[in-house]
């Protein structure tokens, strides 16, 4: 079958976001809520900052800003983690990065699954941050045993699913129909069942060892657990979240508010209660489980590893002189010692640069295209183009997460604001083993981002008549 008959990877991937937004819309009516603040947010921020949108504008943020979403599930098996990889391939999606929270007392490591070029990420650049409980941390083995017995008895994949993942690699694509099919039956793992799978008992003493593996071991599937749209100001966002009916975690994770935002803020809503009915009794005999809550996040510069370095080390400072309580208590002097401390941090694109803290992607100016036309600038160095006003450079986005922080957004779904601090361990390759595949060096990506952006930037400033030649 031609190429052309298929749908794009691209195509799946904005298909299967917007299935899913609409979804969780349905299913946690807070989230609709938080868009529609969202929205608000950000109308309002590019209506005061003309210079943000025209960088926005300049990077292709603008177009990709309303779809922007991240999600989060947690996977039970090995197997169900390889599946997952293959289904998200469809979409275009790829594993980048590892985290092991395992160091802040959550029992999960993972990857995140996105898109990793230029053209797709400005497409739609939609990220499931995919979690794989390590039964490993159980101490008791018996339960241990029992919740692995558990984990093997269901198949969180339609059949349907499976098939048209295997016709895509059979084939190398799907038909628009196929597609549409497969965002359907795909959709189905991420839904929500109040039915547990197992009964009053088996539930509890697994949320005795941990909740998240009873959220994870005692039920259908892996439960989107939350659906996250991307603000340009996450401070007007956690302000005006109060108003709009919705408690806010005490606490935004990630760097302090700054003039030029770097990596990644978060914050969400607390994990909502919700009914569950477990196997063997009626409606009358409802339980409670806290899965699911919302979640707001600011995305700001990619860093280099000089960045990356001063960032955990200034982070790791605040968090060892302020230990926030988990009702937020000390939360405004965490607040407050993080801002002082990121003093030390380049809080400006052009002395983060010169700096080497940050990634930036490269443009021609106007000036420069003309100057080009009429036979270029005597240099052509980038650092001489970019002094002679020939060259933009504007911050890559941080398209990744922070182990910190994500153990801070699993802590307030646990319903607590206690921090925790978590850094990599030696993981990465039980987890790769159990993908079935290596995960991408996300520096990697970010180092090859720019330098294609110099490239096309210096062929484009190459003197009209040296092109012509040529």
């Amino acid at each position: 079958m031609p190429t052309a008959a298929f749908a794009s990877a691209d195509a799946i991937r904005i298909l299967f976001s917007r299935a899913m937004s609409d979804m969780y819309r349905e299913e946690v009516p807070q989230y609709g809520a938080l868009l529609r603040l969202v929205a608000d947010v950000n109308e309002a921020t590019l209506r005061e900052h003309p210079k943000l949108r025209e960088s926005l504008e300049r990077a292709g943020e603008i177009e990709r800003l309303s779809d922007e979403r991240h999600g989060a599930i947690r996977l039970g098996t090995a197997g169900e983690l390889a599946t997952i990889a293959r289904l998200f391939a469809v979409m275009g999606m790829h594993p980048v990065g590892y985290y092991d929270l395992s160091t802040a007392g959550i029992p999960v490591h993972s990857t995140a699954f996105r898109p990793i070029d230029d053209a797709a990420l400005a497409t739609n650049p939609f990220r499931v941050f995919t979690s794989l409980l390590r039964l490993d941390l159980v101490a008791d083995p018996e339960l241990r045993a029992e919740a692995a017995a558990i984990l093997s008895r269901r198949s969180i994949f339609t059949p349907r699913a499976l098939e048209l993942t295997e016709s895509f690699e059979r084939k190398g694509g799907l038909t628009q129909p196929e597609a549409e099919s497969f965002v359907r039956e795909a959709l189905e793992t991420f839904r929500w069942h109040s039915q547990a799978t197992v009964d009053r008992q088996t539930y509890e003493r697994l949320a005795a060892a941990h909740r998240l593996v009873a959220d994870v071991v005692c039920f259908k599937g892996p439960h989107i657990n939350h659906l996250t749209p991307r603000t340009l100001d996450i401070e007007a966002v956690q302000r005006g979240m109060p108003a709009r009916g919705i408690d806010p975690k005490a606490v935004i994770e990630g760097p302090p508010e700054r003039a030029c935002p770097i990596l990644l803020r978060q914050t969400s809503f607390k994990a909502l209660e919700e009914r569950i009915l477990f196997v063997g009794e009626t409606g009358a005999l409802e339980g409670r489980h806290s899965a699911r809550f919302g979640e707001i996040e600011q995305r700001g510069a990619a860093l280099t590893a000089k960045g990356r370095t001063l960032y955990d080390e200034l982070l790791a400072g605040t968090r060892g002189e302020v230990q926030v309580g988990a009702a937020g208590a000390k939360a405004g002097d965490y607040a407050g010692e993080l801002s002082a401390r990121f003093a030390a941090f380049l809080d400006d694109a052009t002395a983060m640069r010169e700096a080497g803290l940050a990634w930036f992607r490269y443009a021609p100016t106007p000036a420069g295209l003309e100057a080009a036309a009429v036979g270029g600038a005597p240099d052509r160095s980038l650092e001489a183009l970019v002094a002679a006003g020939h060259v933009a450079f504007d911050p890559i986005v941080y398209e990744d997460f922070l182990p910190v922080s994500a153990a801070g957004i699993f802590q307030s779904n646990l319903g607590t604001d206690a921090q925790s601090n978590a850094a990599a361990s030696g993981r990465q390759a039980a987890f790769e083993a159990a993908l079935g595949r290596p995960v991408h060096d996300e520096m990697a990506l970010y180092a090859a981002a720019q330098a294609r952006s110099i490239e096309r930037t210096l062929a484009a400033l190459e003197p009209t008549a040296r092109r012509a030649v040529a």
